[in-house]
């Protein structure tokens, strides 16, 4: 007996045990190298994005950063009681990126307009002090803010895949998402003033696709929206009789290249939703 239990004990110590095909293989370890090379590929080109983020910062008095500042604060405050500090702030913080975006191109196409302006749930704005020249100037400045926005979920989504947070990851959605949403082709989001250049019928398939949105989900900060919209769309005609044809002249070049800047946004930021969805 007492040699029956020596041998026990010594192959549970491996001298005369189970064979190694026996033993469970330990998981295979993540391929960190993978996940870090696409990490920072992925925050290199939200970088390149990002730099007008700095060159529009710049252009900030201390008196425009306290303005902008407080309505950051009371948003980050309102979104915290619906969805946590971290998340409300990281919201606001996309949108803000997002506003940048537009500061810079107003700032290069020397156009004046306010700092950006903070209402909790309703976003921000930059309100315009003059109208761009043009509807081409108008174009460049409305998808500046998605282009710059889209850098700033891009840098989420890097963090993300480096550290596997989810909650980086849900961040980035939300990015993407907020990006993707204003360029829908309808006035006064940002879509409606890129689309202009191209062709300002296409306010009515954005309208109806607001619509189908409001009557889906009846999301009462939709309703906000669909109202300025419905009036721009139903005054589309006195609208361009009003302004000079000079306005709304684009040649075919440009048309052509916002155009795919435009549609080719769209389609990534639908693609970028759909790799960083966060199933619940």
């Amino acid at each position: 007996m007492e040699e029956s239990e020596r041998s026990l004990t010594t192959g549970a110590r491996g001298t005369s045990g189970p064979s190694p095909s026996a033993v469970p293989a330990a998981p295979p370890k993540p391929n960190r190298s993978g996940i870090f090379s696409i990490a920072l590929i992925a925050g290199a080109l939200a970088l390149k994005f990002l730099k007008p983020l700095l060159i529009g910062l710049k252009a900030f008095k201390a008196g425009a950063f306290l303005k902008t500042g407080l309505t950051m604060v009371l948003s980050m405050w309102a979104y915290a009681l619906a969805w946590g500090w971290a998340y409300g702030a990281a919201f606001v913080l996309l949108i803000f990126v997002h506003e940048m975006g537009h500061v810079y191109a107003l700032k290069e196409f020397k156009i004046r307009a306010s700092v950006p302006i903070f209402i909790p749930f309703l976003g921000a704005f930059v309100a315009l002090k003059e109208m761009p020249r043009n509807v081409r100037i108008e174009a460049w400045i409305g998808i500046a803010g998605p282009l710059v926005g889209t850098g700033g979920a891009m840098l989420c989504w890097s963090a993300a895949l480096y550290t596997g947070s989810s909650f980086w990851m849900a961040v980035a959605y939300t990015g993407f998402f907020l990006n993707l949403f204003n360029l829908i082709p309808i006035s006064p989001l940002d879509g409606g003033r890129v689309v202009a250049a191209i062709s300002p019928k296409l306010w009515i398939l954005g309208f109806v696709g607001l619509l189908i949105l409001f009557v889906r989900s009846f999301n009462p900060i939709l309703l906000f929206i669909l109202l300025p919209a419905g009036r721009n769309v139903y005054n589309l005609r006195k609208r361009k009789d009003a302004v000079p044809a000079e306005y709304y002249a684009v040649d075919t070049k440009t048309k052509g290249q916002i155009s795919l800047l435009y549609f080719g946004l769209l389609l990534f930021l639908a693609i970028a939703m759909s790799l960083t969805h966060v199933a619940r």
